[in-house]
């Protein structure tokens, strides 16, 4: 039988507030366990909850980036559950009447573009972190995070795969970062995914029976989990098993999912509106004020650098994946001599690497915009050649010091006088008349050879062109 993949996908988004969504507590990420819970964190009898208003604009901010309908009147309402990590027993969240409404957003995968649709994304508190080590099998719970804001982004059933489930997920990322509304930090838990995974045959209209992929925090686990469960599930179908409704973890280690507990239904929780919190009322002020501080997004902005710096449509689309990236591009192009296309590609290469290789991010890159722009401009004057540049780039990530002071301090400056690349040319061709003779008789791919050994002897400094050209008048 053919088997059809249906996944959705449950992002929470912890918000760049300074406090959390009901009370002043610090949201700040890495302070000491227990430090950040104060009295309506730990849910102390007595105390009620104050809306944040920074995050209701935060979360209006997503819904007006993705063209999503923004409910005006919202309730938040109370889904009981009972775990270590959440202190009252429930969780104040939104459901019927969430702030944000339906909207779609456009991902690229390998057949094309592709709509995906989002059913809503509503305003909660996170819970506490439960700790697992270091307490002699006992369990320690840290409230820190208890009640910190998070925006659930719920997306509808229209992902047919792990990959797209992964190009969705980046896209939301990138979102979140453009909007400002999240660092969309993955390892310090800003940004985490639940997978909704279900197997139905090709061509059946009705959905299969789903499981959860509960908290992945990164884009190759979420890939990973997912085509494990896909695996794990046509398996079971195959030798007539049934499959179980249930909230399953993933192992990365041991790359498997299994069992958490049975998945409640929505009836499950008892929603219920919160009597202590009234109705969230919008004006049409509040959310025009929002509407009009949108940034460029990176949609917008790939059509852009692709009509304005005249780029392809991989190399736009890998550099406004991120926001910082694009400002570097950008900075870089207004303050280089070179051609766009020379600076992507440092970017996309020499940059990405390194960076990839330190594990930073753009914004901490040691080599600023204002350096590789400088850089880029001294191969354009031809006081370096490309090879030795990325040397220089190198040395550049190595210390605090300016494009020309390393030129000076190591000597790398291009040789560019006629007579002296002549001289070495003449020495080379003296020293290799057996390879003359073959290059004479025809043998074309030996004229490498030649340019390899003028470049060694002027160590890496002669200018490649006029190393060309006079060699070609020589041996001509």
């Amino acid at each position: 039988m053919e088997w059809e993949t249906v996944i959705g996908l449950e992002i929470h988004v912890q918000l760049l507030t300074k406090s959390k969504i009901f009370s002043a507590a610090s949201t700040a990420y890495g302070a000491q366990p227990n430090t950040q819970a104060d009295d309506v964190s730990i849910a102390l009898p007595g105390v009620l909850p104050v809306m944040n208003r920074e995050a209701a604009r935060l979360a209006v901010r997503f819904g007006l980036g993705i063209g999503a309908r923004i409910n005006k009147r919202s309730i938040f309402a109370r889904k009981n559950y009972f775990y270590p990590d959440l202190p009252k027993g429930y969780q104040i969240s939104q459901y019927e009447l969430p702030i944000v409404g339906k909207g779609r957003i456009e991902i690229e995968t390998s057949d094309g573009c592709k709509m995906i649709g989002i059913t809503r994304a509503h305003l909660e508190e996170d819970a506490g972190k439960s700790l697992h080590e270091d307490f002699h099998d006992m369990t320690g719970i840290d409230f820190n995070r208890a009640g910190v804001p998070l925006l659930e982004i719920v997306s509808e059933p229209d992902l047919r795969s792990a990959a797209e489930a992964v190009a969705y997920l980046r896209k939301i990322h990138s979102l979140v970062r453009y909007l400002d509304i999240s660092d969309g930090n993955m390892q310090e838990g800003s940004l985490r995914c639940d997978a909704n995974v279900s197997m139905r045959a090709r061509g059946e209209k009705k959905l299969g029976t789903r499981t959860e992929l509960k908290n992945i925090n990164s884009f190759r686990f979420v890939e990973k989990a997912i085509e494990f469960e896909i695996d794990r599930q046509i398996g079971i179908l195959e030798d007539g098993g049934e499959i179980v409704q249930e909230t399953r973890l993933y192992d990365s280690d041991k790359n498997e999912t299994r069992s958490m507990r049975s998945k409640e239904e929505a009836h499950d929780y008892r929603y219920f509106p919160d009597p202590d919190l009234p109705e969230m009322i919008l004006d049409d002020e509040f959310i025009e004020q929002i509407r009009n501080q949108l940034p460029e997004l990176p949609d917008a902005r790939k059509s852009r650098l692709e009509r304005e710096y005249h780029l392809s449509s991989i190399d736009a689309a890998h550099l406004t994946r991120d926001r910082d990236t694009a400002d570097y591009f950008e900075n870089v192009c207004a303050q280089t001599s070179a051609d766009a296309k020379t600076v992507a590609n440092w970017m996309l290469g020499e940059l990405s690497a390194a960076l990839n290789h330190a594990a930073l991010e753009i914004s901490d890159s040691p080599v600023d915009s204002v350096r590789l722009a400088n850089l880029l401009d001294r191969i354009n004057d031809d006081t370096i050649s490309g090879k030795i540049a990325k040397q220089i780039f190198t040395l550049l990530w190595e210390s605090g010091n300016s494009v020309d002071q390393v030129i000076n301090d190591h000597g790398l400056k291009q040789i560019t006088d006629t007579g002296a690349i002549e001289a070495i040319v003449d020495n080379i061709l003296r020293e290799n008349s057996a390879q003359v003779s073959q290059y004479k008789a025809g043998n074309q791919k030996i004229f490498g050879f030649f340019v390899g050994q003028v470049m060694k002897q002027s160590g890496g400094k002669a200018n490649p062109k006029q190393v060309n050209d006079l060699l070609r008048n020589k041996l001509d």
